[in-house]
């Protein structure tokens, strides 16, 4: 809710001009009326309309400004008219009337210009730039006029007004790391694979990762749904990355490296959150010491994200992408709390990106460690891969716990049961029927779709195809063993239950339908927590309930002067992409800090804040002007009966007719949004 004077956003007339400010009604929507701690919007004006939050706002100048926008970002398409002379036409008009210059005949070419662009623009940014002029330009028909009548500049036309603008999209502002969606699937669609991967690599450097192991939030908020079917966007992304490799060019980024700057910084963990936190650091002209505990690199995507999902040849071109900046890697290193005391005195800066590597417990009856056959999801998952990927025999002590045959997880002849519903515990039972398992089951208290949710809809599709069974609304009650030996569980069956006065369904035991199910293991895969004991205790750093560290969660710097934490050991277990969008924030503001020693967002950052809370994407749009029915491109997947017995990646990708007619899908939804702060 924001109190405005006037806003038509959304199609919510609002007009309090007149009224004394305490009855002001306010908005519906999250308008940025305050734009950060230390200034007040004054208004702000994008694609779906225009706010006002003060009496005092010249509109004229505030229409100019916004059509110069469209001019500065150049992200019309060119392929139309209206789209690629409007804007200039509209910025040249309005001026003209502005400086006191204009005519009546000036005006009404405005409107008629405006309307042209709004209904034949092919872009989504030629039709939506006139949406906020034209609103003003009825609504305060009066000032304007004046100017036109008397010959005079508006109101505030020679004065300095601070203007801030941000360009956005439906796809990019779900997006956690704001890549710049339209423009690699238009690198893709012109075959200029080099600019979609330089458009990717400028908020994302791990496009391999985030091509082929990303939830891809930004499908939900394609408006191409609203019409069909969303655009293959996360397919799309690891196209440029793929033919920058295969090809074996050297690495395309999109920044020149700047001179170093004499700053150091320490990055404790090279998962994805510290590969990005190093990658954009080092683009800045600061030496970064990347510190791993694991004997390689990449963190939970290498040992945990399985190889028939994130091949390690192309994660390690994303990696050495990272090292060609100039970062430098330390492995088998666990920092010590001696250490992080004296990185204080010897580093500008500390970012802490060591993720959580400790499974929690099901928290069962008679859940002990050390029952045979009982193994926490992440040690499972790095003996599979550290041997998949590395050749890393399983040690000893690991055989003899959980009853291997062999130097590697050989499950066959096994019955495994995995306790989870999230990527962690899909990729636990996939890589279990690949082991040899001769069953496997899931067991999920909650549903099907959530499953979906929480994962994505073809990983649980193809989990499915290879045999996994899942168990939903179902809990474990209890393990029983015979001589520190599983033997069995004891499963809960449980149904939703409305409250009889309404409200969300609750689950609820269902009583005597438990049962007793015969396993040889366990696998617990409903959380993981950080080890956090390398901090030193004295640091008292504040922590969240979640027993991570605590950030305000938008400059990503602790309760202890530059120390910075991003990832999975800030906020909890989270998606790659996620990761990423932290820690390239937390890059950009600890590369402010160690200019001047403050903590500051961009006024990009900022903006980026304001449209997350706003909402780019509107489900409920009704889209026109497009052909629908174009059906969405699948990429081809290794058959079934081959991809179950072996660790060959599962997703073959779009061929390049696949690719240019899905990247022709994309209805380009740039917009553009611009405060008056």
């Amino acid at each position: 809710m924001s109190k405005v004077y006037f806003s038509t956003w959304n199609g919510e007339l609002i007009n309090n001009i007149g009224k004394p400010e305490h009855e002001w009604e306010e908005s519906a929507y999250n308008l940025p009326a305050q734009y950060d701690d230390h200034r007040d919007s004054k208004a702000f004006i994008g694609w779906d309309g225009v706010s006002l939050f003060n009496a005092d706002v010249d509109v004229i100048r505030l229409a100019m400004e916004y059509a110069a926008q469209y001019q500065e970002y150049s992200e019309a398409c060119g392929r139309c008219a209206p789209g690629r002379w409007g804007g200039r036409i509209l910025y040249d008009l309005l001026d003209k009337i502005a400086r006191g210059e204009g005519s009546v005949a000036d005006l009404d070419h405005l409107k008629e210009v405006g309307k042209s662009m709004q209904l034949t623009s092919k872009c989504e940014i030629g039709k939506t730039v006139p949406n906020p002029i034209i609103d003003l330009m009825v609504h305060f028909e009066g000032e304007f006029m004046a100017c036109i009548n008397e010959q005079k500049a508006s109101k505030h036309y020679n004065d300095s007004i601070g203007y801030i603008a941000k360009i956005t999209a439906p796809c990019t502002d779900a997006c956690p790391a704001h890549v710049d969606i339209p423009a690699y699937i238009e690198g893709v669609r012109d075959l200029r694979f080099d600019d979609s991967l330089e458009a990717t690599r400028q908020t994302m450097p791990l496009a391999h990762v985030c091509g082929r192991v990303c939830p891809h939030p930004c499908e939900d908020a394609c408006r191409r749904t609203n019409l069909d079917e969303p655009i293959a966007i996360m397919a799309l992304k690891r196209l440029g990355a793929d033919w920058e490799t295969d090809h074996g060019y050297d690495f395309f980024h999109p920044m020149e490296k700047k001179s170093m700057s004499g700053k150091r910084v320490a990055v404790v963990g090279a998962g994805p959150a510290g590969l990005t936190t190093a990658y954009y650091l080092a683009a800045e002209g600061v030496a970064v010491d990347v510190y791993e505990e694991l004997p390689v690199l990449g963190g939970e995507v290498t040992v945990g994200v399985p190889q028939y999902r994130m091949p390690w040849e192309k994660y390690l071109q994303d990696i050495e992408c990272v090292r060609d900046m100039g970062v430098n890697f330390i492995l088998n290193h666990r920092v010590s709390a001696d250490e992080m005391r004296e990185f204080e005195t010897s580093y500008d800066a500390t970012m802490i990106a060591s993720g959580t590597r400790i499974s929690k417990k099901v928290y069962c009856d008679n859940e002990r460690a050390e029952i045979k056959g009982y193994w926490g999801a992440i040690d499972f998952l790095d003996w599979v891969n550290l041997y998949e990927k590395f050749d890393i025999k399983t040690p000893q002590r690991v055989q003899e716990q959980q009853m291997l045959p062999t130097d590697y997880v050989n499950l066959t002849g096994k019955t495994v049961a995995c306790v989870g519903g999230g990527f962690t515990s899909m990729d636990v039972v996939r890589c279990a029927i690949r082991a040899g398992a001769k069953k496997v089951v899931m067991i999920y208290r909650r549903d099907e779709q959530t499953i979906i949710r929480n994962t994505t809809y073809e990983e649980y599709h193809e989990a499915v195809e290879e045999g996994v069974e899942f168990y939903f609304h179902s809990a474990v009650a209890e393990m029983k063993d015979e001589n520190n030996v599983l033997k069995s569980l004891i499963i809960d069956k449980f149904e939703l239950v409305p409250p009889a006065d309404g409200g969300r369904a609750e689950l609820v035991k269902i009583e005597g339908a438990s049962y007793e199910l015969e396993v040889d293991y366990l696998v617990p895969a409903v959380s993981q927590a950080a080890d956090l004991k390398f901090i030193p205790s004295e640091w008292e750093l504040e922590m969240t309930s979640w027993g991570t560290l605590k950030t305000n969660g938008k400059d990503y710097m602790t309760s202890r002067k530059g120390i910075f934490a991003s990832g999975d050991c800030e906020y909890g277990p989270m998606t790659i992409v996620n990761a990423v969008g932290q820690a390239k924030r937390g890059a950009s503001v600890m590369a402010r800090y160690l200019q001047n020693g403050e903590i500051t967002l961009s006024d990009d950052e900022i903006m980026e804040d304001h449209l997350r809370k706003l909402k780019v994407y509107n489900k409920k749009e009704k889209i026109s002007g497009w052909l629908p029915g174009l059906a969405r491109q699948h990429s081809e997947v290794l058959d079934v009966d081959i991809r179950k017995f072996n660790n060959m990646e599962v997703n073959l990708g779009f061929t390049q007719d696949e690719a240019m007619s899905e990247a022709d899908r994309c209805m380009r939804c740039y917009y553009i949004a611009m405060v008056q702060a």
